[in-house]
């Protein structure tokens, strides 16, 4: 099923703080499922993509079927495709993933909480078509969460799942070669939680290739458990693995060999599965929230390498708190956030994007340039408050071009896997022009 979808009065926001203006304009598409945040979680990997001739799109409607749609550079003007495929939107974990290869080929995974691989790719370059199921590898793939799909210089993708359950599961990463068109595996388990406990990461390629990882261990189903900022390094594609120093890991990472490099204990607030990029000098940063024994309240802190020495530093003052524990997917006044950065004649900028119930629920941006000390500025970026949306972008876009995609739509979220009482709600790319 196709259709077109015009929008002929998009909308155009200005946000104001005291250092920078921001431009937005909010791209819509069409209706989506929002009684739970199935289509709005952080660790969508990825929400929106670009291609060398299209932006896509894809999101559950309110039947949950998958919904892909695609739009030319610079247009308002979306294609529309409800797939064959459906999904669990009761159940906040199983969002979509997509990517497109070097070659064109739109790959995509989806609806995933502890159950076997769901993954397909399209039938030929940029389409919104899509083929059959298929496996990857076909070995640890019947207990997947959390597909993600990364892509190299080079138009070969990377993809990382866990494997197992929440307080006792593994990372698997596999890796896509265009000269074959196939799939073979990097390692069945990289970080090991040795069945007794799991590791929630985060990843990025730099422009170097280097592949960077951080990730926090959670030793039960329970948030509350989560703890410790880790972190590791490939420069070689994800075969052989290092830490900030250069010390070579053995492989699998395990919790007594793993390089901390912000010691946080559990009943932190320590959230999980957040963002990180990294410098053109392969310096990382690390974004994520946590309450400090010393402060009142829950701060986003970004935690980052700078001189050979790993630093913390807050990027909020905020005064709303709250606790966080139990499990499965949680209904928390903040989102996790998304960190990016840019540089321009020698001056690098951290952005970090979420949403914030202090901040009506509107989402945010803050802002610094990098350094010893971060002045950050603030501004609302939102047309209107999205309850529990949480940030996903288009990364190929804002890696090529430095422009800033973020997948839009207002959704709810009950705890654990309740639902709300909330209608479809528009679908949509929000287009924020960085200073």
């Amino acid at each position: 099923m196709k259709r077109l979808f015009f929008l002929l009065a998009f909308m155009q926001i200005f946000s104001f703080s005291e250092g920078r203006i921001y431009k937005t304009v909010l791209s819509e598409i069409g209706p989506g499922w929002a009684k739970t945040s199935v289509n709005a979680p952080v660790f969508r990997k990825n929400s929106v993509v670009s291609s060398a001739n299209y932006q896509f799109a894809a999101y559950y409607d309110s039947t949950a079927n998958v919904v892909l749609a695609r739009r030319k550079p610079d247009s308002h003007e979306w294609e529309i495709h409800t797939t064959q495929y459906k999904g669990n939107v009761y159940d906040a974990h199983n969002s979509i993933s997509i990517m497109v290869d070097g070659n064109g080929y739109l790959h995509m995974s989806w609806d995933h909480h502890n159950n076997p691989l769901n993954y397909c790719r399209s039938i030929k370059p940029e389409s919104l078509e899509m083929g059959n199921k298929e496996q990857m590898i076909g070995e640890h793939e019947n207990v997947v969460s959390y597909p993600g799909f990364y892509r190299f210089e080079n138009g070969n993708l990377l993809f990382a799942y866990r494997d197992g359950g929440s307080g006792k599961g593994n990372l698997v990463l596999n890796r896509y070669r265009l000269e074959t068109g196939s799939w073979e595996r990097l390692h069945a388990n990289l970080i090991d939680g040795e069945g007794q406990r799991n590791a929630y990461w985060q990843m990025c390629l730099d422009k170097k290739g280097t592949i960077h990882v951080s990730w926090v261990w959670r030793e039960t189903p329970d948030v509350r458990s989560n703890h410790d900022m880790c972190y590791a390094c490939s420069k070689d594609g994800g075969i052989t693995w290092e830490n900030s120093l250069g010390t070579k890991y053995n492989v699998p990472i395990t919790l007594a060999s793993a390089e901390v490099v912000k010691k946080i204990p559990q009943g932190s607030n320590l959230i999980n599965q957040t963002s990180m990029v990294a410098d053109s000098e392969g310096n990382p940063y690390i974004a994520t929230y946590f309450k400090e024994p010393e402060n009142k309240c829950t701060q986003f802190y970004i935690i980052y390498r700078l001189n050979g020495e790993w630093k913390t530093v807050a990027a909020t003052e905020r005064t709303l708190d709250f606790e966080i524990g139990g499990m499965g997917s949680r209904s928390i006044p903040i989102s996790r956030p998304q960190l990016l950065l840019t540089e321009k004649d020698g001056e690098k900028v951290l952005h970090l994007v979420y949403r914030d119930e202090e901040q009506d629920n509107n989402i945010v941006m803050v802002a610094a340039k990098t350094g010893d000390e971060m002045k950050w500025d603030r501004q609302v970026i939102s047309p209107w408050p999205v309850d529990r949306w949480e940030p996903s972008y288009d990364t190929e876009l804002m890696k090529n071009e430095n422009k800033l995609h973020l997948f839009f739509q207002k959704a709810g979220q009950g705890q654990g896997e309740k639902t709300v009482d909330m209608p479809p709600q528009k679908v949509g790319v929000l287009e924020v022009y960085l200073k």
